[in-house]
């Protein structure tokens, strides 16, 4: 039985109440401060083993802790975002082996919340959802209906666990999100959709971030629960959700990217680049100021669980407040 599934605490937050925190870069994080191989930026594939799972394990632990002692909440997000049938059959996975570690991810959270969860720090667990394509270049398009069946394997093995919600993360596409928002629907699961932009604050396909969220909403019925941002820096979005518009209230949460890099050049760096953490904390802080229900902050590529403690302490461990 779901904990959270009816009532998902960080939509219930209202200005100036406890943020919910999310963990950094987890593929990033592996990669280049533990060095550890992620074939494909394939962090499920730790699930295979003993010692890939205690990898994991610590890893959420070290930024749930971060949430205990800060007595706010946090999204205990899988590492799922590449479990879908393209990307894990260029892994050798079969469909049973692929639904399993679905699985086994939600119960390696399931593990984490017990040890960390408290009454003033409740812990959601959030089944983790990535695009077809790559996380960067939506390469080839698809048709929402395409994305809705090619997504609907993942959802619905998530939504016979005890994972609270869905997130679909790093969306390149509004056709995607529409697909998985319907998939998530038909699962009678919450969904959030987080968006990734370019440099310009528009979509990789060159839609304005605000036609993408009100599309979505138009044609799902306002399905996803809430929306995000994330695997972009604040200063290539912050001219996007600048204004004070009604559609900005749908922005919940934001999971920021360390390095000022676009997309292009991230793809091409061979070193991590962390940026400037007392920078991105300022630029947290500016952000609450323009989204009125954020809520949920937390980390993308470069980010670390210092990050997270920083970007806590720079929000004041609140949520934004009203302007």
């Amino acid at each position: 039985m779901s904990k959270y599934r009816a009532h998902l605490p960080q939509c219930q937050t209202r200005p100036g109440g406890p943020l919910f925190l999310t963990d950094g870069g987890i593929e990033t994080t592996l990669i280049f401060h533990e060095g550890i191989d992620l074939p494909h930026f394939a962090a499920f594939d730790l699930l295979r083993d003993l010692e890939g799972r205690e990898a994991l394990r610590a890893y959420f632990a070290r930024h749930a802790a971060i949430a205990r002692r800060n007595d706010v909440g946090f999204i205990l997000e899988s590492a799922t975002w590449r479990a879908s049938p393209d990307w894990a059959g260029l892994l050798g996975y079969t469909d049973e082996a692929l639904a399993a570690v679905n699985r086994d991810s939600i119960d390696l959270l399931l593990e984490v919340r017990q040890a960390f969860e408290t009454a003033r720090s409740p812990m959601v667990i959030s089944g983790c959802v990535g695009p077809r394509g790559d996380g960067y270049d939506p390469g080839e398009l698809m048709t929402a209906d395409q994305a809705q069946e090619y997504h609907t394997r993942q959802i619905e093995t998530f939504a016979a666990t005890e994972a609270d919600m869905i997130s679909a993360i790093t969306m390149t596409i509004v056709e995607e999100a529409i697909g998985i928002t319907r998939a998530a629907q038909a699962a009678d699961m919450p969904v959030a959709v987080s968006f990734t932009v370019e440099t310009d604050g528009r979509l990789p396909t060159g839609q304005p971030l605000k036609r993408a969220i009100e599309t979505l909403d138009s044609v799902t019925g306002h399905g996803p629960a809430y929306f995000m941002i994330n695997c972009a820096h604040p200063t290539h979005f912050r001219g996007a959700v600048a204004g004070g518009e009604t559609w900005l209230d749908r922005i919940r949460g934001v999971r920021a990217n360390a390095s000022t890099m676009s997309h292009a050049e991230l793809d091409e760096a061979e070193e991590l680049d962390s940026g400037d953490p007392a920078e991105l904390t300022g630029q947290y802080r500016e952000l609450q100021g323009l989204l009125r229900n954020l809520t949920v902050v937390g980390g993308c590529c470069g980010t670390d669980h210092r990050h997270i403690e920083a970007i806590h302490d720079a929000c004041g461990g609140h949520a934004a407040r009203a302007a």
